[in-house]
C-alpha cells in the first residue's frame, strides 16, 4: 500500500502551477472589468486543481497498467513502480473528477448552463490523454489538449464565470498560459524520447524528434512575453510580465544545451514557475493597473 508521500508525489504537485497560474490570469482579467467575484474565482481554482491531480493520477493508471511508467525517469508512478494498486489509482483519479465536476456544476448554476457541458468535455479529455483503447496522448495532440484545457477554457472560463463576458485581455493571457503549460509538456515529453518510442507512445516530441522539440520549447516560453507587451493596450503594468523572462531562460538552459533524462528536471521546475510569476505578475496587473 502506497504512504501517503507516495501518493503526494504521485498527484505530482510540481504540476499544480499549471492549475494555479490560469485562475489567477483568468480571475485578474475579470477584476480588470470590476467584475471579480472572489467564491467563484476559489471555486474555479478548486475545479482547476482537481483536474489537473485528476488527470496526473488517470495518467500514472493508464500508462502504468500499458506498461509505459516501466523504464521511465522522473516523478513517482503509482502503478508504475507497484507502490499503488492500478484500481486504487483509477478510483483516486475519479474521485478528482467527481470533486471538479461538483465544484463546476455550483458555478454552471450560478452563471452559464452550458458550463456543464465544457466541464463533461474536461473530464472526458483528462482521462482519454492516456486512457480508452485510442489515447490522444499517444498520437502527439498532448500539447494541444494542453493548450486548450489549461490555456484557454481555464482563463477564459475564469473570467467568464466572474465578468460574464471574456475579452482580449482575457484572450492573451488564456494564450500565455497555453503556451507555458505546453513547454511544461514539451519539456517532459523530451525527457521521455527514448522511453516513449520503444512503448509506443508517439508523444509530440517523438513525432518531431529532439531538435525540432527543442526549438518548440523555445517558441513556446517566448510567446507569454509576446503577449505582455500586447497587454500593455489594456494597462503599461502589463510589462511586470517580463520579471518572469529571467526564469524563462533558465528554464530553457537545459533544452538548449542538449540535456537528456534528469538533466531536463530543472527545466520542467523552471518553466513551472516562470508560469506562475508571469501569472502573478500579470494577473496583478489586470486588477489594479
Amino acid at each position: 500500500m502506497a504512504t501517503a508521500g507516495q501518493w503526494l508525489e504521485g498527484a505530482r504537485p510540481r504540476t499544480l502551477p499549471n492549475a494555479i497560474s490560469p485562475v489567477i490570469v483568468g480571475t485578474g482579467a475579470a477584476a480588470a472589468l470590476g467584475d471579480a467575484v472572489w467564491w467563484k474565482a476559489l471555486l474555479a481554482l478548486v475545479v482547476s486543481l482537481a483536474l489537473n491531480i485528476g488527470v496526473n493520477l488517470a495518467n500514472d493508471y493508464s500508462d502504468g497498467i500499458r506498461g509505459t511508467d516501466d523504464e521511465r525517469v522522473g516523478p513517482m508512478r503509482l502503478v508504475g513502480s507497484g507502490a499503488a494498486s492500478p484500481g486504487a489509482v483509477k478510483r483516486a483519479a475519479f474521485a478528482c473528477f467527481g470533486i471538479a465536476a461538483v465544484a463546476g456544476l455550483v458555478l454552471a448554476l450560478t452563471s452559464a448552463w452550458w458550463l456543464v457541458l465544457v466541464g463533461l468535455v474536461c473530464i472526458v479529455g483528462a482521462w482519454y490523454y492516456t486512457g480508452g483503447r485510442t489515447p490522444y496522448g499517444y498520437s502527439g495532440l498532448g500539447e494541444v489538449a494542453v493548450f486548450v484545457f489549461f490555456g484557454l477554457v481555464a482563463v477564459l472560463g475564469t473570467q467568464f464565470v466572474q465578468a460574464e463576458q471574456v475579452t482580449l485581455a482575457g484572450l492573451a493571457g488564456a494564450v500565455a498560459m497555453g503556451c507555458f503549460s505546453s513547454a511544461v509538456m514539451v519539456t517532459n515529453n523530451l525527457r521521455d524520447i527514448p522511453t516513449d518510442t520503444d512503448s509506443g507512445k508517439r508523444t509530440l516530441a517523438v513525432r518531431l524528434g529532439d531538435p525540432r522539440t527543442r526549438m518548440l520549447h523555445l517558441g513556446l516560453l517566448t510567446t507569454p512575453f509576446a503577449m505582455s507587451l500586447a497587454l500593455v493596450a489594456v494597462t503599461p503594468w502589463a510589462l511586470v510580465g517580463l520579471l518572469a523572462a529571467p526564469l524563462a531562460v533558465r528554464a530553457h538552459a537545459p533544452v538548449r544545451s542538449g540535456g537528456l533524462g534528469l538533466e531536463l528536471l530543472p527545466a520542467l521546475r523552471d518553466t513551472a514557475l516562470a508560469m506562475l510569476v508571469w501569472a502573478v505578475a500579470t494577473g496583478v496587473a489586470l486588477a489594479f493597473g
